[in-house]
């Protein structure tokens, strides 16, 4: 039942992507640009063929390659992954990922390019979308929850009998 419940939610996070992306193109288009919170956040259209902060410009098929391997692995982990008191947010984790991958591989799928409308005024950052703050925030959280919050199992950290760290270092 959890495989449905995080196919679903992939799902409804990929579709809120794909129709920011189609307001964007739509109604941010023609005009380009739109403030939203003045001196803070604007709308501002913009395409990307490459990759964050535009390198690699016309990689499409590597881009792809790459969101394909991303999803296998995101798909095998989130199968394999044990019941545990973490496992549901690991996998919420993973799914929101894997939305972000989605999303962006559509557009680079069936347009060559990511369309991008999100731009901080406040900093210098490039112009972003909702696919990336999944896979960026995604990305963050999961390594948190796997850094501070997963444990090593006990029995593993023990050692076998005659193994030189679990002896101490005694013959």
């Amino acid at each position: 039942m959890s495989y449905i419940i995080g196919a679903v939610c992939c799902a409804v996070l990929v579709f809120a992507d794909q129709f920011t992306k189609w307001l964007a193109v739509t109604r941010l288009q023609p005009i380009r640009f739109r403030p939203f919170i003045p001196g803070f956040i604007e709308f501002r259209y913009h395409t990307n063929a490459g990759a964050a902060f535009g390198i690699m410009q016309g990689g499409r098929w590597v881009f792809l390659a790459f969101t394909a391997v991303v999803l296998g692995a995101m798909v095998y982990f989130y199968i394999k992954l044990p019941k545990n008191r973490l496992s549901g947010f690991t996998r919420a984790l993973m799914a929101v990922i894997a939305a972000g991958a989605l999303g962006n591989g559509i557009d680079r799928f069936r347009q060559g390019y990511v369309v991008d409308f999100l731009n901080f005024e406040f900093i210098n950052f490039p112009v972003f979308n909702v696919a990336d703050m999944y896979i960026v925030c995604g990305t963050i959280l999961l390594s948190v929850l796997i850094l501070f919050f997963y444990k090593e199992d006990p029995a593993k950290k023990k050692g076998k009998p005659g193994d030189d760290a679990a002896d101490n270092g005694r013959p």
